[in-house]
């Protein structure tokens, strides 16, 4: 069952998430899926569940997300939508979700897909060998990145031994644009300007401002105590939708991970705030956590964001794959 997160005003731009992991994808163990079936049935005995209405009521109503639903296990994708050509954030095993569906719905009609590349962790480029539409001839595939070594990151890890399928081999037309840092540059109607992060190997934020609105995507950045933080809140500032890495807690971020490349919930909810961002997506979550943990650092979240928001409207989510968010 997947949750919807609604912005009204204006036009509407979606954005759907198709991997929200972090490091490496994670599936549901048999133990998990019992123990919600074990949670269900205890909160299902006062319920009359023997009528089809009763039971979705019970399930849309009663069931907290986590029971009802996933926030599933698929490593950095997300999509933008809001014409033919495709924007897509990151080439993680949700991209493979991505164009499983987009089959189902489009039949492999001809698209023009962007796709750009935080950064060239595995994590982060693995599910383009497995992207379907890059094996069809009529198709172009964009793919940005600052990094100079873009183009042979996906060509090597499409080599012998690693995959049978070479880069070259595609059927689509794919073309590597190196981006400059720093510049705003015009892509799919969107002005897009480029950040450089704090991580292993560097990492880039993206921000995409068109059509009303503004969508900043953050992932693998880590954000110590004690360090400047303006040009992070000048990159957020005013998004609609900021995408934020928060794969460990503070307390990891600060003491047991510190320079490992990612950030916390807290410190998303402080920046969003005081870029004045309206919502902020958590992501790139860690693949230990399982759906219960991820339903507490949420809850624990909204409480923080009460605190340090006060009246400041700021809505929080954590990310999940299928989630869709309407700005």
């Amino acid at each position: 069952m997947e949750r919807r997160v609604v912005d009204a005003g204006g036009a509407i731009l979606r954005v759907r998430f198709w991997g929200t992991r972090g490091s490496l994808p994670r599936s549901l163990t048999g133990r998990e899926v019992r123990k919600k079936i074990s949670r269900i049935l205890e909160l299902s005995q006062s319920y009359p569940l023997g009528d089809a209405a009763y039971r979705n009521a019970f399930i849309d109503t009663v069931l907290p997300f986590a029971l009802r639903g996933s926030w599933g296990g698929s490593t950095s994708c997300v999509q933008i939508e809001h014409s033919d050509e495709y924007i897509l954030l990151d080439a993680g095993t949700g991209l493979r979700d991505f164009g499983n569906q987009l089959m189902k719905e489009k039949k492999g009609a001809p698209a023009v897909f962007h796709i750009f590349i935080s950064h060239l962790h595995w994590d982060h480029i693995q599910g383009f060998p497995f992207f379907v539409p890059a094996y069809l001839p009529e198709n172009t595939i964009n793919i940005y990145g600052c990094h100079p070594e873009l183009e042979e990151a996906f060509m090597r890890q499409q080599e012998s031994p690693f995959f049978p399928v070479p880069l070259k081999s595609l059927g689509a037309t794919i073309r590597f644009i190196r981006l400059p840092i720093g510049e705003s540059f015009n892509a799919a109607g969107f002005v897009v300007d480029t950040l450089l992060q704090n991580h292993p190997g560097k990492s880039y934020g993206y921000s995409f401002a068109g059509f009303g609105r503004k969508i900043v995507y953050s992932t693998d950045s880590e954000h110590l105590a004690g360090v400047d933080h303006s040009s992070f809140i000048h990159f957020f500032r005013n998004a609609d939708l900021l995408i934020f890495d928060a794969q460990y807690s503070l307390a990891e971020a600060e003491l047991v991970k510190r320079d490992w490349g990612h950030s916390s919930n807290v410190i998303g909810v402080e920046l969003a705030v005081l870029s004045e961002t309206r919502h902020l997506a958590l992501f790139h979550t860690e693949p230990n956590l399982d759906d219960e943990d991820l339903e507490q650092i949420e809850e624990e979240t909204l409480e923080y964001s009460r605190i340090f928001a006060r009246d400041y409207p700021l809505k929080v989510t954590v990310a999940y794959d299928r989630l869709e968010v309407e700005l």
